[in-house]
């Protein structure tokens, strides 16, 4: 068998005809790259980036700590009652049963609600509607303030927390 010597290494390279990418091809999939990192980096920005939303000159989220209502149900009819200063666009509902919930809202669940995107439950006001057809698929209902705030854009609504909800057993 013959040895190889140090020298003969570029001979060894040419014999196995490799060939590398065109320029071209190397080129589109620089670009590529480049633009899917790019639109990481965007999205990555826009989801810390949120857009302002107030009310009474405060963040929304502030706001429902201010937030106060009661509830009751009775023979199947629910009645809210805004007590405190700040108007409740809507209401987020959480039914829940054993092992699992869905949450919804009241405008949406209820086809005619008395609550329009005009008229929020003002300060001082009450709200009642049949919700009888919840009561023998769910076990307990938490009702959760949705307000409507200012951004630069109009007005959109914020969907409070759940630890500013009033739960209700059924």
């Amino acid at each position: 068998m013959k040895e190889k010597k140090i020298h003969d290494f570029p001979l060894l390279f040419n014999k196995m005809k490799k060939r590398g990418l065109s320029p071209v091809i190397a080129t589109v999939l620089l670009v590529l790259l480049v633009l899917a990192i790019a639109a990481i980096i965007f999205l990555w920005f826009r989801g810390l980036i949120q857009e302002n939303n107030t009310k009474f000159g405060r963040n929304v989220g502030l706001v429902c700590n201010d937030v106060l209502f009661t509830a009751n149900l009775n023979n199947g009819i629910l009645y809210i009652s805004n007590d405190g200063n700040v108007p409740i666009f809507d209401f987020n509902l959480k039914l829940s049963k054993p092992g699992s919930h869905i949450t919804e809202s009241l405008k949406e669940r209820f086809s005619s609600p008395p609550l329009t995107s005009d008229s929020a439950l003002t300060p001082g006001s009450a709200y009642s509607n049949n919700i009888g057809s919840l009561l023998n698929d769910f076990t307990e209902i938490t009702l959760m303030p949705v307000l409507l705030g200012s951004t630069d854009s109009g007005e959109k609504t914020f969907a409070c927390d759940e630890q500013y909800g009033y739960e209700i057993q059924i």
